[in-house]
């Protein structure tokens, strides 16, 4: 293990998107927070990566988790890096996956690599997330996992149906996407973005806070999203997140078409 997470100042740096801090976690002796001009992008702990401290990555790794049968490898894509903390997570349960990490910062990637280094295994890719499924193989990965931001939003780049049916492509069959976004209420947003992703994918679960939902206050929701009508394990999901210590609903079928009430897709044309 490197010697790195036993530091316990907290790290400064410039990148790209402005002022990175790694801040050491006083609770756990290797456990690190990524922020991003002071916005809690990832958490870290090197001597365990199995730990997920945010809500939002325990339920992108329920989706993981649950896509295939237990230690099975996967060839995952995963746009947007931060800290890597899912990509470590893949590689401690799932080892021999594949996995392909696209970042736009290559600064930030600098500091998480010099401080918080991930596994050999993992590969990282300098490049724009959009640009980056454009140009890919077709049916190429078992999961495409969608964590873009810039500052606390989703850029329009990877929000619309072009993006949406562009990553569809990058699955084999039987993949899934798992896709974080945030949103306060009254929900339009996600109500937006689960209608563009059902604009390209056959089976769409959205999975959020009970409070975010009763309109109580802001949060996250992932998206899963599958080719085949019926092939989400909407189930599993809906009983893995329910037991989480901050636990989170599952809308699914004529639960999801009702929550959206008429929202259409989102169409292309960002900058």
């Amino acid at each position: 293990m490197a010697p790195h997470g036993n530091r316990r100042a907290t790290i400064f740096a410039r990148v790209s998107s402005g002022t990175a801090t790694l801040e050491p976690d006083p609770a756990r002796r290797q456990g690190w927070t990524v922020c991003v001009d002071g916005v809690p992008q990832s958490y870290v702990d090197l001597g365990d990566p199995t730990v997920l401290a945010f809500e939002y990555v325990r339920r992108l790794a329920t989706v993981l988790r649950l896509c295939a049968p237990a230690a099975v490898p996967l060839r995952v894509l995963h746009l947007g890096g931060g800290g890597l903390t899912l990509p470590r997570w893949v590689s401690a349960t799932r080892p021999g996956s594949s996995q392909t990490v696209v970042e736009r910062d290559p600064l930030l990637l600098a500091v998480v690599a010099k401080h918080l280094p991930w596994p050999s295994s993992v590969g990282v890719e300098v490049a724009d997330a959009r640009e980056f499924v454009e140009a890919g193989d077709p049916r190429s990965y078992d999961v495409v996992v969608t964590d873009v931001f810039e500052g606390a939003a989703m850029p329009a780049s990877v929000a619309g149906v072009g993006f949406a049916r562009a990553a569809a492509r990058l699955l084999r069959p039987g993949g899934v996407l798992a896709m974080n976004l945030t949103d306060v209420p009254p929900l339009a947003y996600s109500r937006i973005q689960a209608a563009t992703v059902r604009a390209a994918f056959g089976d769409v679960a959205m999975i959020a806070p009970p409070g975010l939902l009763r309109g109580r206050k802001a949060g996250n929701v992932v998206l899963a999203a599958a080719a085949v009508p019926g092939s989400l394990p909407v189930a599993g999901i809906a009983a893995a997140v329910a037991r989480d210590p901050e636990p989170a609903r599952v809308w699914h079928g004529d639960d999801l078409t009702g929550f959206l009430g008429g929202a259409k897709a989102r169409l292309d044309g960002y900058a």
